[in-house]
Formats: structure tokens, C-alpha cells, sequence
């Protein structure tokens, strides 16, 4: 009996205890669903779902006249949800099943990286893992995402396929290689350029998108609904030129090869407003190409040489210390200062030249021996003077990476005794290319000094948001009459100095000549295998400056150096190709006789271009027929007659007497391919005009003077 008292007992205290048990767990779980309940799901759901950010599309970069220069293009990620609706939705299964072999042999077409049988194997697996976010592809371009969207299972849209697209932007430069370092990057690496200073104004205002985390860490938007759409950033117009641009970089690369140079580059400004209108920077690679790389006109601050003594003689004549035509006695073209020997490149005319000869000629120790007898007991208010043109000091350019110059005070560690003369001559300092043609361009302004500049305007969807004016950096470096004659002295240089070779435009050049021997870090200068530097710097008409252009070749190896011969030829193609495209520019004709017309001789070509270029210069015309497109050109007594080029379908054009540009236009829009060989007009074509010729058949049209 007392045993199943006991027995009873324990039955009773562990019931309570069960209902105790049962009481407290019912309380946990009433707790975890009234009070803790809502902060965990808060929690979860903060890890699975969250507002993600939407880039903007990203601003366009544009030349001077309205050519894109850099752009984003969409690129698309392509992904499958292999569980779309869920493992109950049947239409889905269904599609899945009935596209599946399709999709595949289409996808294989399409990309060419997996056969048909590899991408099923890869989507089915995919499904059968459960994975909802299958990558299929990434960096898929819109052309082939338009094919894509029509392949069979995903031209069922969305939901029905579980097709999903994630569109991201690649940056594009149309014109390649074209001005690209100056253009710049925005990357993980330092950005650079025009992309890094104006990023900001570039980027816009992302949206916000609302996206839950799936299997593999992917985040995947829920609906297009809950999204609050980007602010596209804005666009940005520069002062480049596309077409001067390209001349540039033809030049420099075409003269790079010439002379086996390492590096080189070259810069042209409108003189008024500093506005940058081309810039190119092209290095060797190991494999003898040449690419941009490196902003040598920004960035690389080297030894200047000879394009420093215009610098040296305005301050001297500007301080009213020499005249042009004062004297100084050069000897043989040696000189010693304190144990080291000064040397001309090539003998001196006499014994003794003006102050005017020796920088035509670019007379080491005439210069020096000017600078020397000027400032020998003030030496620092030539370095004083040096710097009041703003030669030393950064401009502080809108884009990153300025090279830093440097003219050294008296009071420097390293100032020695031959100091002045050496800095006289362009060493012992270091300068850039753009920080040197600053100066010179402001000796072109009447003294004026403009800040270079690369960007004209930022708009948004057409609208001006912000022009950017001319800045100023100094009003006059110098009187107008110091000014006056350094302009007639680099005028010699080019009529009968080191840079003679240009005195062969239509147009006056003004500038000087640079070659500098290049040290070599801790070895210094190399004796026995010299490495040199050649320049030229000027403007042009000189009588009239328009335009300011530098030129640097930095090691040339082909034994020839001098920044006339190697430089200056560079200079001329850019100039000369401003100067054709600008008729702003040329001289009005000038007739002794008002009763003699000189015409000229003009190329056949489209009628509507021909009159417009020949009213400008006041050239009487005679139209045979008014509403013909292409025409020839016949000289009259006293005009000139434009006569219709008539062409038959199927039968090759007269192209005779046209520039390269109007002929193939007209062969190309006949349906013929085209060869050419030589520069000019065309003098020769392979088919003779009329003949019968078949669609895609190769004409050879040979050009000459």
C-alpha cells in the first residue's frame, strides 16, 4: 500500500512539474512572439533585405565641337532564376522543360565559349541545387542582349522564363587612343585626367533600389516598383579639337619612329584664352609601339634648355640691362667658368655677336656671357626676375599630377658659382612642357599670362549649368616694348636661325629652338653615350598670334638631336593644319594691279562647299548647272566655271582633279572599294570613267600635285 502511495506520489510531482515546464515554455514562446517576435523578424529581414544603391549613368566627355570623346555604355549580367514562382509554379516547370534544349543550342551560338550540351548540363544543375540567381553571362553587350531576349524559354518575358538582367556602364573612348591620357580614368589605381578632377560633376546622384539576398550571396531585386530612379551626371565639353588633335598625335608618332625617340609630346593653346586645343603624349614600348601612358606635357618637369634663354634675355632687357643690339664677345664658341668649359653646338660666326645673333643662333655662351656680365654681382634678382613671369611656380591646373618646378634661390645648398650661367641657358632648373609654353604664350599676349585649361562648359540634357571664362594669372610679365622685341628676335629664329627651316608657310612663326643634354639620375651627364632632349616653342602668324605650341622628343636615337631638326618639324604639321582649316587666318591677297585676278587653282569637288569656300575669299564663280551635287573646275578669263560631274548607276565616276575625301566619297557611294596611293588631287584613276564595273569591285585612284 505504501508503495503505490509513492508510486502516486512521483506521478503527481512530476505532472507539476510537466505543467511547470509547460507553463514557462508557453511563456517563451508568448514572449518571443509578442515582444521579441517583431525585433527578430526586423533582424532577418535586415539581412535579407536591403535598399541597395543605383549608380548614375555617368556624364559624357565632348571635343570642342561637339564629338564624343568618352562615354558609358551599358553592359548587361545575364542570370536565370532556375526556381522561378517556386517548385510548385507548373507553368514555369513547364517552360523549363519545353526551352531548355533550345535555350542552350542558342546560348552556345550566340557567345561561342560552351557547346550546347555543356550549357544545359550547367542550367539544369543549377535547378536541380535549387540555385535562383544562375549566372549565365557577364559583360553582355545591348546588341546581343536584344538577340538574347528572343531566344526560346526567355522571350517568354520575366517571370515566365526567369530570364533576369543587372545592366552596369563601361566607360568608352570612340576616338581610342586619341588625347586618352588627358581624357584620364576613374579606377581602383590613381585616377587621373579629366574623369578624376571633374568626377563629381561627372557622377550625378545615385537611386535607390530595394534587393533581398538569395543563395551565394547575390543580391537580386524584389519588384520595379520600390526604386527611387538616379540623377544622370552631368556632360562636359573641352577645348580639344578633334581634328588638330589628330594631326598631333600622327606627327609626333610618325617623328617619334623617325628619330627611335623614347618619349615625346606636344601642346597647342589658343593664345587669348589658354584654351587647350590639342595635347599628345606617346611613349615606346618594349615592342617598339608607341601609346599614351603618361601626361608628359602635365607631368614630366625636366631640364628645359635653350628654350629658357627667351626667358634669360627679357629679364635682362626688360631690367634695361642689354639691347638686341649690343654685342658680346663669344670667341671660338668656348668659355670657362670656374674649371667648367661652356661650349657652343656649332662655331660662331665671329669672334663677336649681337645680343640678337646669338640667340638666332642659340649661342650657349653668348647667351651666358650676357646673362653673366648682367647679373654677375646681383645674381638673385635674375632668379627674381625669372620668377615674376611665373617660371617656378605650379599653374595649379585643373587636372591632377602638375609636375613641380623648380628654380633654385641663391641661397640654396646646391647654388655654386656657375649657377647663373648655366640656369641662364636652361639648366640647373626643371620646368614642363605646358608650365613653359604658359610663358611664352603670355609673350604672345602682349604680356597677358592666361591659364591653361581643358574644359569649356558643363551641361546636363543640352542646359548650361557652368561656362568657364579666361583666367587671368598675371596682366604683363613685362613692358610692352621689352616684349616687343624678344617677339622680333624669335622671329629671327625662324627667318634665319636654328629653326629656318619653317620660314616656309604662308603664315610668320615665331619661337625657339631647345636641345638639352638629359642627366642621368645619380650618373649624371653621360659622356660617351650623350641622351638629349629637342624642342621647339612658339606661336603663329607671328604677326597676329592666334596660337601657342610646344614640342618635346625626349631621346632621340638616330644620331640626329637638335630641337630644329627633330622638334620643329612637328610644330609645322600641327600649324599647318590649324592654319588650313582657319581662313580667319590668312592674309588677305595683295594685288598691285586691281585690274589683274589671280585665281587659284581649285579641286573638283561638291558644289555647295566649293561656293561657300570661294565666297569667302571673293573669287567670281560661274555655275553651269545650280542644282548639281558634285562639279568639276575650269579656269575662264576672269573666273572660275563649275561644270556638273554627271554619274550613271553602274557605271565608274570621273573623279579626276578631286582631294582624296570627295573621291572616295563619290567611288564608295557608286559601290566600288577603293585604294589609294600619294597626296594631292587625283591624277590617275585604274578604271577609266564610264566604265561598266561590278558592285564591291577594287578601283586605284593615285594622287599627286
Amino acid at each position: 500500500m505504501q508503495v503505490k502511495k509513492d508510486i502516486m506520489w512521483r506521478i503527481n510531482v512530476s505532472f507539476i512539474l510537466l505543467c511547470i515546464m509547460g507553463v514557462v515554455i508557453l511563456g517563451q514562446i508568448l514572449k518571443i512572439q509578442i515582444v521579441e517576435g517583431p525585433k527578430i523578424l526586423a533582424h532577418a529581414d535586415s539581412l535579407t533585405l536591403k535598399y541597395k544603391n543605383i549608380p548614375a549613368s555617368r556624364g559624357n566627355i565632348f571635343s570642342s565641337d561637339g564629338r564624343l570623346m568618352a562615354t558609358s555604355v551599358p553592359i548587361y549580367d545575364i542570370r536565370i532564376d532556375t526556381k522561378s514562382g517556386g517548385p510548385s509554379n507548373d507553368i514555369f516547370n513547364k517552360n523549363f522543360n519545353e526551352g531548355i534544349d533550345s535555350l542552350a543550342i542558342c546560348l552556345s551560338q550566340l557567345f561561342k565559349d560552351h557547346s550546347a550540351a555543356e550549357y544545359k548540363h550547367a542550367i539544369k544543375e543549377a535547378r536541380s541545387n535549387g540555385e535562383r540567381y544562375f549566372l549565365i553571362r557577364r559583360n553582355v553587350s545591348y546588341s546581343d542582349l536584344q538577340q538574347l531576349k528572343n531566344f526560346p524559354l526567355f522571350r517568354l518575358g520575366r517571370y515566365k522564363s526567369g530570364l533576369r538582367i543587372e545592366q552596369k556602364e563601361m566607360r568608352e573612348l570612340p576616338f581610342k587612343m586619341l588625347a586618352s591620357r588627358t581624357i584620364g580614368y576613374m579606377r581602383d589605381v590613381k585616377p587621373v585626367g579629366i574623369e578624376s578632377s571633374f568626377n563629381e560633376e561627372l557622377t550625378g546622384i545615385g537611386g535607390k533600389r530595394l534587393m533581398q539576398k538569395i543563395s551565394g550571396n547575390v543580391w537580386m531585386p524584389i519588384t520595379d516598383k520600390d526604386v527611387v530612379d538616379p540623377k544622370d551626371g552631368n556632360d562636359l565639353i573641352t577645348t580639344i579639337d578633334i581634328n588638330i588633335q589628330d594631326v598631333a598625335e600622327n606627327s609626333l608618332e610618325k617623328h617619334l619612329r623617325l628619330h627611335n625617340a623614347d618619349h615625346g609630346c606636344a601642346v597647342l593653346m589658343e593664345v587669348s584664352t589658354g584654351e587647350i586645343k590639342a595635347i599628345a603624349n606617346l611613349s615606346r614600348t618594349e615592342q617598339g609601339n608607341y601609346i599614351e601612358d603618361f601626361n608628359y606635357v602635365i607631368g614630366e618637369a625636366t631640364e628645359p634648355g635653350s628654350t629658357m634663354k627667351m626667358a634669360s634675355i627679357l629679364a635682362a632687357i626688360d631690367d634695361g640691362l642689354v639691347e638686341p643690339t649690343d654685342t658680346v664677345f663669344v670667341g671660338n664658341g668656348v668659355y670657362n667658368y670656374f674649371g667648367q668649359s661652356m661650349k657652343d653646338s656649332h662655331a660662331p660666326r665671329s669672334s663677336r655677336l649681337s645680343i640678337q645673333q646669338a640667340f638666332e643662333t642659340s649661342s650657349n655662351v653668348g647667351i651666358s656671357r650676357t646673362i653673366w656680365n648682367a647679373y654677375v654681382k646681383k645674381p638673385q634678382s635674375f632668379i627674381d626676375k625669372l620668377k615674376s613671369f611665373g617660371l617656378g611656380q605650379p599653374i595649379k591646373l585643373e587636372i591632377e599630377g602638375e609636375g613641380i618646378p623648380v628654380i633654385k634661390n641663391t641661397n640654396d645648398k646646391s647654388w655654386s658659382a656657375v649657377s647663373l650661367p648655366w640656369i641662364s641657358i636652361g639648366y640647373e632648373t626643371t620646368i614642363t612642357p605646358l608650365q613653359m609654353l604658359t610663358f611664352y604664350n603670355a609673350v604672345a599676349n602682349n604680356g597677358r599670362m592666361v591659364k591653361p585649361h581643358f574644359v569649356k562648359e558643363i551641361r546636363n540634357h543640352g542646359q548650361l549649368i557652368k561656362s568657364f571664362s579666361v583666367e587671368i594669372i598675371k596682366d604683363s610679365i613685362a613692358s610692352p616694348s621689352s616684349l616687343q622685341k624678344v617677339r622680333k628676335m624669335m622671329e629671327g629664329v625662324v627667318e634665319r636661325g636654328t629653326a629656318s627651316t619653317l620660314n616656309t608657310s604662308p603664315y610668320k612663326i615665331a619661337g625657339k629652338t631647345g636641345t638639352a643634354q638629359i642627366t642621368q639620375s645619380k650618373y649624371g651627364y653621360l659622356k660617351d653615350h650623350p641622351s638629349y632632349q629637342a624642342s621647339f616653342v612658339g606661336y603663329f602668324p607671328a604677326d597676329a598670334p592666334k596660337y601657342s605650341c610646344m614640342v618635346v622628343v625626349y631621346s632621340p636615337s638616330n644620331d640626329v638631336y637638335y630641337g630644329g631638326a627633330v622638334a620643329a618639324p612637328v610644330f609645322k604639321e600641327i600649324a599647318d593644319k590649324v592654319y588650313s582649316n582657319h581662313i580667319e587666318l590668312h592674309s588677305a591677297p595683295q594685288n598691285t594691279d586691281s585690274s589683274i585676278i589671280h585665281l587659284p587653282i581649285a579641286k573638283a569637288g561638291q558644289q555647295k562647299e566649293l561656293k561657300k569656300i570661294l565666297a569667302e575669299l571673293n573669287i567670281p564663280v560661274y555655275v553651269n548647272e545650280e542644282g548639281a551635287l558634285n562639279v568639276s573646275v575650269k579656269t575662264s578669263n576672269d573666273k572660275l566655271v563649275l561644270n556638273e560631274m554627271k554619274t550613271q548607276t553602274g557605271l565608274v565616276p570621273d573623279v579626276s582633279g578631286m582631294g582624296m575625301k570627295d573621291a572616295l566619297y563619290i567611288l564608295e557611294n557608286a559601290g566600288l572599294r577603293v585604294k589609294c596611293t600619294g597626296r594631292g588631287n587625283v591624277i590617275r584613276q585604274s578604271i577609266s570613267a564610264g566604265t561598266r564595273f561590278n558592285k564591291g569591285q577594287t578601283i586605284s585612284i593615285e594622287l599627286g600635285i
